[in-house]
């Protein structure tokens, strides 16, 4: 006789047990841990304020109380807060500790998705050590980091990806938030759009002008409708509204490309206010690149006018690049192929693709990554 209740059991799917692990201010962290001299006062790490000034890396917690955010001008950290310490960042270093965090990491499972130096998820659905509870071994992994490096992690715990990482910034700094399954659907439907992953500002002023200002409000929307006005997107935000996420977390993928873009309050119409702009937005890509480990042969170009004409311009090398020399000269060039001079433009962006050296092994692959400033 054929058990009815056993058969009905092994259809349901095992929910996963997913981590998703943020270093707290992970540069200024650590300047703040290796010179005491740092502690407690307000460190922002990245380029210097002085002459064209560069764009802020991270900031320590002690500084974002004045306002100060990643990717914004130096000199405007430093007008937020005349009394900041500016420091360069040290990615030997930064890349060091990231090392030790993973091994910390690997001691509980081998299903690790670095986003970043400092963030990855964790997939503890089947442990190394068979402690069962993903709960546990979050609380487990913040305190080696504490005990083992002297910093802190905030840590999310759910049973997919998207959730996981909300909650992981909920209780920022050194923070621990657990969602649970039953609890999902309703958490989602209490949550801003803004704070959904993947809204960015344009797209969350659009729904808010569509009265969408909660989850509750996506969630009374149709698949068809979200699909109308958002794209393909819409059928993530379907999905992902109702605490549905199927993507599994994937220890090795495939970079695409790095990029950085920026569209401006007022039209650029020179082109040295276009290069000055291209030096700012090449820097960027520069510290993304080292903060990655990554090394491209193509360099793109991206320019969008004023009346919405987009094009790119592109420039293959035969070995992968990464210095900011290359990066800016290439941009420049690239510029200067479209005449630009008297067009008005309204968006400049530089990406690096092309990851794999051709006449090299596969190297390691990691996650695509993408910075929009606006």
């Amino acid at each position: 006789m054929m058990n009815t209740q056993n058969d009905n059991a092994a259809i349901v799917p095992r929910l996963r047990k997913i981590i998703h692990v943020d270093m707290d201010a992970f540069y200024a962290s650590v300047e703040q841990r290796d010179n005491p001299e740092y502690r407690e006062k307000p460190l922002v790490v990245g380029g210097m304020p002085q002459g064209r000034g560069g764009v802020v890396a991270t900031a320590s917690y002690e500084a974002r109380k004045f306002g100060i955010r990643s990717a914004m001008p130096s000199k405007q950290a430093l007008q937020l807060c005349p009394h900041a310490l500016f420091v360069r960042p040290r990615f030997d270093v930064y890349k060091d500790v990231s090392h030790k965090i993973r091994e910390i990491f690997s001691r509980y499972t081998d299903l690790i998705e670095p986003l970043s130096l400092d963030e990855a998820y964790l997939d503890v659905t089947n442990d190394k050590l068979n402690i069962g509870s993903a709960l546990e071994i979050a609380k487990q992994i913040k305190q080696a980091i504490s005990d083992e490096l002297q910093l802190t992690a905030s840590a999310g715990v759910s049973i997919n990806k998207f959730v996981a990482k909300i909650a992981s910034d909920m209780n920022k700094p050194n923070g621990l938030k657990f969602i649970g399954p039953s609890s999902i659907e309703a958490f989602m439907e209490t949550l801003p759009v803004e704070k959904f992953h993947g809204v960015g500002k344009v797209t969350a002023s659009k729904m808010k002008k569509m009265g969408l200002h909660t989850g509750a409000d996506l969630k009374r929307l149709t698949e068809d409708e979200l699909v109308r006005n958002f794209g393909k997107t819409g059928r993530f935000y379907y999905k992902i509204v109702r605490g549905i996420d199927e993507r599994a977390v994937q220890p090795y993928r495939e970079t695409k490309s790095l990029a950085a873009e920026d569209t401006f309050a007022r039209d650029l119409l020179t082109q040295e206010e276009m290069e000055d702009e291209l030096n700012r937005i090449a820097g960027l890509v520069h510290k993304r690149l080292q903060k990655n480990d990554l090394k491209g042969r193509t360099i793109t170009l991206k320019i969008k006018y004023n009346d919405f004409k987009q094009i790119t311009r592109s420039q293959s090398y035969p070995l992968p690049v990464s210095d900011l020399e290359t990066i800016v000269q290439t941009a420049r060039q690239l510029l200067l192929s479209t005449s630009p001079e008297g067009k008005p433009t309204r968006l400049l962006g530089i990406s690096l693709s092309n990851f794999r050296d051709p006449d090299s092994a596969s190297l390691p692959e990691k996650a695509s990554i993408q910075l929009s400033l606006f």
